[in-house]
């Protein structure tokens, strides 16, 4: 590279990093000379508090059953939906939740159909299986979480599933 690339190079960094440090100055300058007349501005135009409430303003309102409507509202009142209550019945809570553990025997979780491991448990009644199954038990082979961890299932759907395994198993 020659002197007189180099020269050019070096003036032409110098005018440019001066043309930027004039931009960022009159940046500077121009912030804080309009800021305070620009807020003051806004404060008082009444058009602009119009237009900044209209954008910060829900756009929609969220209403639970059995709410009265308010007087600005002109919809009707919303109804509470009847709940549709669908029980699942013993093989069908079977498969969705006892399977896990009861079909390979994990955590000592007796299988289903072995009736070598069901028989002990029988002994002690149904109403203890029951129990057990509704809210849990720790045992000498393992641990049975309440409703077999699935506390969202009904007490009669956990109750026909054990049904359904006690049938399988005898």
């Amino acid at each position: 590279m020659s002197t007189q690339d180099t020269q050019f190079f070096d003036t032409f960094t110098l005018v440019i990093g001066g043309l930027v440090a004039v931009a960022v100055v009159i940046f500077i300058i121009s912030l804080f000379a309009g800021s305070s007349s620009q807020r003051e501005a806004q404060m008082v135009d009444e058009a602009y508090q119009a237009a900044l409430l209209e954008r910060i303003s829900p756009i929609g309102r969220v209403r639970l059953p059995g709410d009265a409507p308010d007087d600005s509202d002109a919809t009707e009142s919303v109804e509470a939906a009847t709940p549709v209550a669908t029980l699942m019945s013993g093989p069908q809570v079977y498969n969705a939740a006892c399977v896990a553990c009861h079909g390979p025997g994990i955590g000592g979780a007796p299988m289903t159909g072995d009736l070598d491991a069901w028989s002990p448990r029988l002994a002690q009644g149904l109403d203890t299986l029951k129990r057990h199954a509704i809210e849990g038990y720790q045992g000498e082979q393992g641990y049975m979480p309440p409703k077999g961890g699935r506390v969202d299932l009904a007490d009669d759907e956990i109750l026909a599933a054990v049904d359904f395994m006690v049938e399988e198993s005898s």
